[in-house]
């Protein structure tokens, strides 16, 4: 009897709560609403629609007509087509792997408490206020063999064809790439060190460890999930490198930066072939998702888990 008495008030405050957390769920939902919204408008239908487009015929003035897969199987065997997939895989590759340790470093070091830390951070981001065409415009001023850098300040390895050689242009757009990009990086990187708990590299210490064991014991392994973002958002973000190597190359020397994201732009709006190009388009959504839902496989089933599990 005294057992039954006791109980019941238990089983009152549990219903209570799961009503309320039904409740709470229920209100949550409701909020997600308008950023569905956004997403069918503005990312599901414009890819419809472009999927849509893939099978059409269009020369951009006149009336669309049905091409079936004649453009997907014109695309397919075009050998454009795989130069410009290698060399968007190229720039991607390469780029990420100038990008994340610079980032990473320059993320760790701008963590730290120092005064002039905080000086030397408003420099490194300065990049990052700067558009795509602006950088584009401004590296290809400096670097012009006749009135740039090489002339202004007497630097005669300066004075390169920068422009007109294949493998200089593509090390070019690599090198602009990672100048713009890294800021940004580094500021992920260095929210991701500042959550690091302190009481870790306090008790490394105590153990003896200096700062590379610190860095490589403790940092690292902490920003498992941080360079996993990083590296998505670098790498997916790799394949719309459009504006930035149209104004600085437009894709030449020849056809030596003429990557996937500018391949799509020159056939639709300099040939006029709006189904190809939709194509291409169709094609970098699968690469980018591709690539995304592999990047975050690699962080395992709890992507949301606490970086301090496993310790």
């Amino acid at each position: 009897m005294s057992n039954a008495v006791s109980t019941a008030p238990g089983r009152a405050v549990g219903v209570k709560d799961s009503k309320q957390t039904e409740q709470r769920k229920a209100a949550l939902a409701w909020l997600t609403v308008p950023a569905l919204f956004f997403f069918l408008v503005f990312a599901v239908i414009p890819l419809a629609g472009v999927l849509i487009l893939s099978f059409t015929r269009r020369d951009g003035i006149g009336a669309i007509g049905a091409a079936g897969l004649d453009n997907w199987f014109s695309v397919l065997a075009d050998p454009g087509l795989y130069n410009a997939l290698g060399l968007t895989f190229l720039i991607m590759i390469v780029s990420w792997l100038v990008q994340t340790p610079i980032s990473l470093l320059l993320g760790v070091f701008t963590a730290g408490s120092q005064r002039y830390r905080a000086a030397l951070a408003v420099l490194y981001f300065l990049p990052l206020l700067l558009s795509s065409a602006a950088v584009a415009i401004a590296f290809k001023a400096l670097l012009d063999p006749n009135f740039g850098l090489a002339t202004g300040l007497g630097l005669p390895f300066l004075a390169q064809d920068w422009l007109g050689v294949p493998q200089l242009a593509l090390g070019l757009v690599i090198f602009v790439i990672a100048w713009q990009f890294v800021p940004f990086h580094t500021l992920i990187y260095q929210g991701g060190v500042r959550q690091i708990p302190k009481s870790l590299y306090e008790a490394a210490q105590i153990d003896g460890a200096g700062t590379i064991k610190q860095f490589f014991h403790i940092t690292l392994p902490q920003l498992k999930y941080t360079i996993i973002t990083s590296s998505t958002l670098m790498v997916v973000g790799s394949l719309t490198y459009f504006d930035l190597i149209f104004i600085l190359t437009g894709g030449g020397p020849g056809n030596s930066t003429r990557i996937l994201a500018l391949d799509m732009y020159l056939r639709g709006f300099r040939a006029n072939l709006m189904g190809p190009a939709s194509v291409i388009a169709v094609i970098l959504v699968i690469i980018g998702l591709a690539l995304a839902l592999f990047l975050q496989r690699l962080g395992g089933k709890d992507k949301q888990g606490s970086q301090l599990e496993g310790l």
